[in-house]
């Protein structure tokens, strides 16, 4: 089930924390680091399943942690803890200055030039206090409810993996040696159901739907999405194969988020110098079909992959990735642009220790003109693929094979469930055969994609 990557946090600043993120700092410098950074994050978190209307898991939990990372010249090191003491934290400092004397050199690393830092200012809109303004048993209640509704839908519905609420808070404190130090705060909520329906004949098939919001008031209501989940699941009853054949497929959005995924590991500019992606050296080169625009936006109110900096300290942009088809941009982060002798787009995404790896901000396919059905009606015999299983693309050769499941497309229309087919193709046809995009974009995460029909696909069956 899609899950939302979070940190979040309390109403009030915690100026403590950012005073002890740059006494790291401080402390770093003075055991002998030529530069360094310090992340420090603190979170709740609440997590509840309910099976058949009873409790099955209920979570809740706080977290706080800490991690540097030094350089020594061109050696670096990074450490993490837990432990909050002054000898706790002295370790850590130490086994970091330690090491960053031991490791290998690479002249591309080091931190942003000073001139590079800075955040965003104004209200992003990422927290809300309201995500844990339910009593317990309201929270529970909350996954009792979505559940309760996908049973009631039908009496083929006569099982269920449960309904959930979780909510989470957090906030992230970071600081460097030029100076910068900058703090945000998120909060996240989410209910699902999974329900599971049975044919006479004892075939069984299951599907799910959720809602994610930054605020409890964002949320659908549990009601509605537990009819949604209901709807999808006996949707898939009476699935057969189908005769292998070249057909238009429609991509549902929660799987055409999927290919966008593969065209972001093709422009991670990781992949990119490494001369892992089948999109090295296309910059300024045609890739997709004229109607395709790919943007990449940390600075949405409000957006999953909003944040006012990125991981380390660049303030967060708008990048337009895809432009009518053509590759405009690589998604960097300082360390793989110092690479690609390019510029970095702040991308950097961040745990606690290690090198920043890339990450997105709200990266998205923008939206067409046409609804799911206006698409759907222009098929005479197609595939409406709403499952995907297992990864099956190849991201140096652009080859594509996946395990998939959905229903047939006749005359117009949704006809019946089919699975245990596999969809093929090449990555580099596909972007270039994407023929239409629905207008129906809805972010559920930090990636999205609306409803999308790519031609020339194989649809392998019997």
């Amino acid at each position: 089930m899609p899950s939302t990557q979070l940190e979040a946090r309390s109403p009030k600043p915690q100026t403590d924390l950012k005073d002890l993120a740059q006494d790291i700092v401080r402390r770093a410098m003075a055991g002998g680091a030529t530069a360094a950074e310090c992340v420090v994050r603190e979170g709740d978190e609440f997590s509840t399943l309910v099976r058949l209307g009873q409790v099955e898991t209920l979570k809740e939990s706080g977290s706080r942690a800490v991690g540097v990372r030094v350089f020594n010249g061109q050696r670096a090191a990074s450490t993490y803890s837990s432990d909050f003491s002054s000898s706790g934290l002295e370790r850590m400092l130490k086994s970091a200055l330690e090491l960053s004397k031991i490791t290998s050199e690479d002249p591309f690393g080091g931190i942003p030039e000073a001139s590079q830092l800075g955040s965003l200012t104004g209200d992003l809109d990422l927290y809300s206090a309201d995500v844990y303004s339910l009593p317990g048993e309201e929270r529970i209640d909350y996954a009792r409810r979505t559940e309760k509704a996908a049973l009631e839908v039908d009496p083929r519905i006569k099982n269920s993996d449960g309904g959930s609420f979780d909510a989470a808070t957090g906030h992230k404190i970071f600081a460097n040696s030029h100076g910068f130090v900058g703090e945000y705060r998120r909060s996240y909520c989410s209910i699902a159901a999974v329900p599971i329906a049975q044919t006479e004949s004892g075939a069984m098939q299951r599907d799910y739907w959720f809602s994610v919001a930054r605020s409890l008031r964002g949320l659908d209501s549990p009601e509605d999405v537990g009819r949604i989940a209901a709807q999808r699941t006996l949707r898939r009853l009476g699935a057969r194969r189908v005769k292998t054949a070249q057909v238009p497929i429609v991509f549902d959005p929660m799987v055409a988020s999927s290919i966008l995924d593969h065209i972001f590991e093709g422009i991670n500019g990781d992949s990119v110098y490494r001369g892992a992606s089948f999109l090295a050296g296309q910059l300024g080169e045609k890739i997709a079909g004229d109607q395709v625009n790919v943007i990449d936006d940390g600075t949405i109110p409000g957006g999953f992959g909003t944040s006012p900096f990125d991981g380390e300290g660049i303030p967060t942009r708008r990048t337009v990735v895809i432009e009518r088809g053509v590759l405009k941009s690589y998604l960097m982060n300082t360390y793989t642009a110092k690479k690609l002798g390019l510029q970095t787009t702040a991308n950097a995404a961040r745990g606690l220790a290690g090198t920043p790896g890339i990450g997105p901000g709200n990266y998205f396919l923008q939206a067409g003109d046409k609804s799911p059905q206006q698409i759907i009606a222009g098929i005479k015999e197609g595939l409406y693929v709403t499952e995907f299983l297992g990864h099956g693309a190849n991201l140096v050769t652009g080859d594509y094979s996946r395990g998939a499941s959905g229903l047939w497309i006749s005359g117009g229309e949704l006809a019946y469930p089919v699975e245990e087919i596999t969809v093929a193709g090449n990555l580099k046809e596909m972007f270039f055969n994407i023929s239409e995009i629905g207008s129906d974009l809805v972010f559920r995460g930090a990636m999205a994609s609306p409803t999308i029909r790519i031609d020339g696909l194989t649809v392998g069956g019997e």
